[in-house]
């Protein structure tokens, strides 16, 4: 139970009472929490998203978007607008790369993925507000995105010291099959074309193995807001 506060916590800026003790292997065991985490917070979402759109599909977005950021508290976009910037100014330098994303500063690779990435994931809002299975598609995408940080933090080399070492650990494959088989399912059901959810993570996988070398929390957050977008496009598909 601790740990499923500690992911909580950290994953969101919901508050909640009390403090959560925080150790070297706190992440590390919180991780297999973080695709509940991603149902809380796509409930909270789904809510906002079909309140909206009870009156315009583009209020159910914008309500969206804006507590999709809120929730959050832009952790995911962070690390997303270091990783562009890294990207955009390395040249393929691993020094360098590891220096970008260290830099407190946002620069126009950054801004130019923040504004991407958020105005994509407006649209297809707006364009999944006028399906039958919205509802259940937005509430199931954050936990589908939020599984790929625990797969790749297990999997990928940690380029740095930082949040992406402390996720890492012994591939936990029981647990990782238990999400994919609950998600899919779920997603069987309510969304056919989240299905390809697992294509989408191994996807981001391999690009970090042969674009980066490896992962930290800049590429794993980076992965979570990539994952929601790429899933948002792929739940408007008929299957």
């Amino acid at each position: 139970m601790r740990s499923l506060i500690f992911a909580l916590r950290f994953l969101t800026r919901l508050p909640l009472p009390g403090t959560a003790p925080a150790g070297p292997d706190s992440l590390a065991a919180a991780a297999k929490w973080f695709p509940l985490i991603g149902l809380i917070i796509g409930a909270l979402l789904a809510m906002a998203h079909a309140l909206g759109a009870r009156v315009d599909p583009w209020l159910g977005a914008l309500l969206a978007t804006i507590f999709w950021i809120a929730i959050t508290g832009g952790l995911h976009l962070d690390g997303l607008a270091d990783l562009a910037d890294a990207l955009g100014g390395a040249h393929r330098d691993p020094a360098k790369l590891l220096a970008i994303m260290r830099d407190p500063h946002t620069g126009v690779f950054g801004m130019i993925a923040l504004w991407t990435m958020l105005s994509a994931k407006l649209v297809l809002l707006m364009l999944l507000a006028r399906r039958p299975d919205a509802l259940w598609a937005v509430l199931l995408i954050p936990a589908w995105a939020r599984l790929g940080p625990l797969i790749w933090s297990q999997t990928l080399p940690p380029l740095r010291e930082g949040l992406g070492q402390h996720c890492a650990h012994t591939p936990q494959w029981a647990i990782w099959l238990v999400w994919i088989a609950l998600l899919g399912a779920a997603s069987w059901h309510a969304a056919p074309g989240l299905l390809f959810a697992p294509l989408v993570l191994a996807a981001w996988w391999l690009f970090l193995k042969r674009r980066v070398g490896g992962m930290n929390g800049d590429c794993l957050g980076a992965g979570v807001e990539t994952g929601e977008a790429l899933l948002l496009g792929l739940a408007l598909l008929q299957v």
